[in-house]
């Protein structure tokens, strides 16, 4: 159950950008219920990660890969219900998600993959990028990708430790719920 009550979409600029999230995402999802609480925040967030997920050129596999591991190394159970289904969409199998857990001793990840997950875990735990990881993505993609990627990493633990931090669950409800 999360920590705060989350919000209706109550008053003019609530409602707007909880309008605009349904117009992007389709539905107000509970983590943008919680946003709601501060309308700046989630329009910002909204801006913001919507060019991660939509508009960047970083490939969807990769981009679903790293999210699924964030969400596995954070303990955010909601980030990965949310993503799983995005993640097989971008072409990850089932055995992968499932080995996201153990990456390291799996033959499933190729090269690449096994140096973007290496950056993944590095980025999330030790925050500070060692030469050699850092060097190990470098054939795979250019400048752009590098920032693309790296800012997708930071994104989603920004999204993790936030859900984490507030408890936020797909099994919540929504409203009429009173915490203590």
């Amino acid at each position: 159950m999360a920590r705060i009550d989350y919000a209706e979409p109550v008053g003019k600029e609530a409602t707007a950008v909880a309008e605009r999230v349904v117009t992007e995402r389709g539905e107000l999802l509970h983590l943008y219920r919680m946003l709601l609480h501060s309308p700046p925040v989630t329009s910002g967030w909204l801006t913001y990660l919507t060019a991660i997920r939509q508009q960047c050129q970083l490939p969807g596999l990769i981009r679903e890969m790293v999210i699924m591991r964030i969400a596995h190394l954070n303990g955010a159970s909601y980030e990965a219900d949310q993503h799983a289904p995005i993640a097989r969409k971008e072409g990850m199998s089932d055995a992968q998600i499932s080995a996201l857990e153990d990456w390291e001793a799996s033959a499933l990840f190729d090269q690449q993959q096994r140096a973007v997950l290496k950056y993944c875990d590095v980025m999330t735990r030790d925050i500070q990028v060692p030469d050699p990881v850092f060097d190990a993505i470098r054939p795979f993609f250019d400048e752009r990708g590098i920032v693309e990627l790296t800012a997708t990493i930071a994104s989603y633990n920004m999204v993790s430790r936030f859900i984490e931090a507030l408890q936020i669950h797909s099994v919540d409800p929504t409203h009429g719920e009173h915490h203590a």
